[in-house]
C-alpha cells in the first residue's frame, strides 16, 4: 500500500511539474515591419519594442520580428488580419492606412502639409487629440488596439530623372500608396499615379514601369532605391506617420498586466523612434550624397501648398474643427 501510495505520489508530481513546464512557455508575439530593420527608423522602433517587451515580462513574452516584407505589405497585411488571419500580432503600419477602413479621423495623418515641422507633429501625438484618433479602431469595430504613433521623416519624391522643381513632375509616372490622398496629390502635382505593391518597386523602378516614388529618406536608402532612382527632391509633402497595432486575437493571449506591458513597451519604442528619426535621417542623407546621388531642397513650399490644396480641403470638409485642433498645437 505504502509503494502504491508512494507512486501514486510521484505521478501526481511528474503531471505537476509538466504542468508547470507547460506554463513556462513562452507567449510569442509576431511583429510585422515591410522595411528591413537595420539602419531604418522602424527598424529602431521593432528593436526597441521587442527589448521592452522582453524585459518587462522577465521572457515570459518573446517579440519574433519578421522585416523586410516577409509577412506582406502593409495593405496586404492588414487585409489578412480584418479576414481572420492570425499569424500576424503586433504590425507596425503608416497612421493613415486606417482610414480606408473606417477610421476617419486619421485622414489628418497623411494630407499634404499639415505637420508644419516634426516638433509639430510631437506636439500632436502628445495630446488628447492622439490618444482619441488612436482608440477610433475600436470604436468603428476593427479587430484591432492603437497603441502609440511615432514617425520615420518628411516624405520626398525621388525619380529616375533629375527632379529639381514641381514642374518636373509633370507626366511622370509616380508610385505612392494607392489611397485617395496620395493618388490625389499625385494628380494635384501634375503626375500620373501608376499602382505598384512595395515590393515590386526597386524592379519596376529599374525597368521604367514607374518614373518615380516617395518613401521616408531612411527608407529610400535602406531600400537602396537610390541604386535605380539617383534624383531626390526634398519636399516633404507629408510626414511619415506610423501607428504600432495589435490585433484583439494577441491581446486575448495575455493577462492585463502583461497587456500594460505590451502598451508601456510601445510607448518606450516611440520615445527611441523620436530620438532615432533626426540623427537618422541626417546620416541617410549624408550617405547618399556620398554615393552621388543628386539631392535638392525644395525652399518655397507654397507652390505645391496650392496644387493640393484641393485634396486638403475635400478630405477635411466636416471635420475642420479636428484640423484647426492640429494646426493650433504649434
Amino acid at each position: 500500500m505504502k509503494k502504491i501510495l508512494a507512486l501514486v505520489m510521484a505521478l501526481c508530481m511528474i503531471v505537476a511539474l509538466g504542468a508547470i513546464s507547460a506554463s513556462a512557455e513562452p507567449i510569442t508575439l509576431t511583429y510585422a515591419e515591410v522595411n528591413p530593420v537595420d539602419g531604418t527608423v522602424v527598424g529602431d522602433v521593432a528593436l526597441a519594442f521587442k527589448a521592452k517587451l522582453e524585459e518587462l515580462s522577465g521572457g515570459d513574452i518573446v517579440v519574433d520580428i519578421q522585416a523586410g516584407g516577409v509577412m506582406g505589405d502593409e495593405k496586404t497585411v492588414l487585409a489578412n488580419i480584418l479576414g481572420g488571419d492570425t499569424s500576424v500580432d503586433i504590425v507596425r503600419i503608416s497612421a493613415f492606412a486606417l482610414n480606408q477602413y473606417g477610421a476617419k479621423k486619421s485622414v489628418f495623418l497623411t494630407l499634404p502639409y499639415v505637420f508644419t515641422s516634426e516638433d509639430h507633429y510631437w506636439k500632436f501625438v502628445e495630446s488628447d487629440l492622439a490618444k482619441e484618433m488612436l482608440a477610433e479602431s475600436k470604436e468603428v469595430g476593427l479587430p484591432f488596439n492603437g497603441l502609440a504613433y511615432g514617425e520615420e521623416g518628411f516624405r520626398h519624391f525621388f525619380s529616375k530623372v533629375d527632379i529639381q522643381t514641381i514642374e518636373d513632375l509633370k507626366g511622370l509616372k509616380i508610385r505612392v500608396s494607392d489611397d485617395p490622398i496620395m493618388t490625389g496629390m499625385v494628380k494635384g502635382l501634375g503626375a500620373a499615379f501608376t499602382p505598384v505593391s512595395f515590393g515590386e518597386l526597386y524592379t519596376s523602378l529599374q525597368t521604367g514601369v514607374v518614373d518615380a516614388a516617395e518613401q521616408p529618406i531612411t527608407n529610400y536608402l535602406s531600400n537602396s532605391f537610390q541604386e535605380v532612382a539617383p534624383y531626390m527632391l526634398k519636399d516633404g509633402h507629408t510626414l511619415g506617420t506610423i501607428e504600432l497595432i495589435a490585433t484583439d486575437v494577441a491581446l486575448d493571449k495575455l493577462t492585463d498586466e502583461q497587456k500594460a506591458m505590451v502598451q508601456e513597451a510601445a510607448d518606450y519604442a516611440m520615445q527611441v523612434c523620436k530620438e532615432s528619426v533626426t540623427m537618422k535621417q541626417e546620416e541617410a542623407q549624408q550617405k547618399l550624397i556620398d554615393m552621388g546621388c543628386t539631392v535638392t531642397e525644395v525652399e518655397d513650399k507654397t507652390p505645391w501648398q496650392e496644387a493640393t490644396k484641393d485634396v486638403l480641403e475635400s478630405n477635411i470638409a466636416g471635420m475642420e474643427e479636428i484640423y484647426e485642433a492640429i494646426m493650433a498645437i504649434q
